[in-house]
């Protein structure tokens, strides 16, 4: 597939010049001093917290970092690698509210909630990764992060994509991890989490805690990648130009100490980016301008020979209405056609704050026609059909022709959410609308297989192992 370009060549490297430029003469204010230390180590000047960056010191690192990314998963038919298996399809995450599927009113997320989040993201095809959804406000003190893996363990075996607060939490983190895989050297040769943090903070500093967690990970040789969050008229210029120009050296800096950890650490060129509505100072990720950063962004990332994902699809509607429908169909397919790898576009609603069910399965109906778009137009002589349109000839129908039989069920995308019905056929089913019928489907969903995937003799290590974890119990919605 070929891809649309928002940017000209000599914008890409008008960007990049001015990204180095940025690193070189500005630099960035790094707040973890082992990161200040390992810079100047590196070739970097550092005065107190400020870090400058030689260009070919930037230039020389980030074009260490591998063109490709693998997420890894208990199952293995589930594992993905982009670009090659793009675009791969991941839950938007860590909102603090839900949608309750029963009384259609918004509250504070829970533990349970995770856990038919995880089965319905395991069940729905278009789903390829589990970014977890939601936080789970009953989450004992100690046990925050391990609250929210925890459920998610139980109930997919895809790829699950997690983030800690601090070192201590990471290393529980580790350690409910190295349990389910059954010890700390088979995790490592097959390890089924995927870390990920935002260590620069817009504008231009490196935080301490997520900064320290990216070291960890990448000096240890597992899977974590960074995301960009550059938010315009607000952490970032008020032009998407400038806003590229400095969250691609915000992205730069972060490659280059990844691969200053250590050389070769694969990476993705992850972004957030969005144009702040400058009358309330809102968070617009639901915006065109977000899904045409993201465009540009990916350019920049093929320019850099990196794998490339964003938060896209996303919506500031707080229901899963129409506004939510054009937010997250525009963004996506510009995305898709701009050439993203990764899209964590799945659930949540309200600028990431709210999970919703039925959008959940509206958006996996989405994923799967983006696949489809991604798959492209085959043309082979079969597919050309030169020879069928002869032999039909003007007048005929192609309806019980072998070749449309072959096809019927491969060609399009067979929706299963999306109504197409004649209108009395719709008014006989109950003439519901797409955000009823999802819900219904996840209701269907939530009764089929919901049996716990850690086996009983697993679960009682890691209840000895973390006294008072949640229960983590599916429920099915009733």
């Amino acid at each position: 597939m070929s891809f649309a370009e928002l940017l000209t060549q000599e914008q890409i490297e008008r960007i990049h010049e001015a990204s180095l430029e940025i690193l070189q003469e500005t630099g960035m204010k790094v707040r973890y001093e082992p990161a200040r230390e390992l810079f100047a180590n590196h070739g970097c000047s550092v005065d107190g917290e400020r870090v400058k960056f030689p260009r070919e010191v930037v230039e020389k690192y980030r074009k260490m970092a591998p063109p490709s990314f693998t997420f890894h998963a208990r199952d293995p038919k589930f594992e993905k690698t982009i670009p090659r298996d793009s675009p791969v399809i991941v839950t938007a995450s860590s909102a603090p509210d839900i949608i309750d599927p029963v009384t259609g009113k918004e509250r504070r997320a829970e533990s349970a909630d995770i856990a038919r989040i995880a089965h319905l993201i395991n069940e729905l095809p278009g789903y390829d990764m589990f970014s977890i959804s939601t936080l789970a406000d009953d989450a004992p003190k100690d046990q925050f992060t391990i609250s929210r893996l925890y459920p998610a363990l139980k109930y997919c075996l895809k790829p699950i994509r997690a983030t800690t607060t601090d070192h201590k939490d990471t290393l529980t983190m580790m350690e409910m991890a190295y349990i389910v895989a059954g010890g700390e050297e088979a995790y490592k040769e097959h390890p089924f989490l995927t870390h990920h943090y935002c260590p620069t903070v817009s504008p231009l500093t490196m935080d301490v805690l997520s900064t320290q967690n990216v070291m960890y990970f990448a000096g240890e040789g597992l899977p974590v990648y960074p995301t960009i969050v550059p938010n315009a008229g607000l952490t970032s210029p008020m032009s998407m130009a400038g806003t590229l120009v400095q969250g691609n050296a915000e992205y730069l800096a972060t490659c280059t100490l990844m691969q200053m950890v250590k050389e070769g650490t694969p990476t993705i060129y992850a972004t957030l980016a969005t144009v702040a509505d400058m009358r309330t100072g809102a968070y617009t990720s639901g915006a065109i301008e977000c899904g045409m950063l993201h465009m540009a962004f990916a350019q920049l990332a093929r320019f850099y020979h990196v794998p490339c994902g964003s938060y896209i699809g996303l919506t500031n509607s707080k229901l899963n209405d129409a506004q939510a429908g054009y937010e997250t169909g525009m963004s996506s397919m510009g995305g898709l056609v701009g050439g993203l790898d990764m899209f964590n576009i799945g659930g949540l609603i309200d600028a990431l704050k709210t999970f919703d069910f039925a959008k959940a399965v509206i958006d996996d109906e989405v994923a799967q026609m983006l696949k489809r778009v991604k798959r492209g137009i085959s043309f082979s002589d079969d597919d050309l059909a030169v020879d069928l349109i002869k032999e039909i000839g003007p007048g005929g129908s192609y309806i019980v022709a072998k070749h449309t039989i072959n096809r019927m069920k491969t060609e399009a995308v067979m929706t299963k959410i999306a109504d197409r019905d004649a209108r009395t056929i719709w008014e006989k089913k109950g003439a519901l609308d797409i955000n009823a019928r999802a819900l219904n489907k996840a209701k269907e969903i939530m009764t089929k297989n919901p049996e716990s995937l850690i086996s009983p003799e697993v679960d009682a290590k890691l209840r000895a192992a973390f006294p008072g974890l949640v229960a983590g119990e599916l429920t099915p919605i009733a």
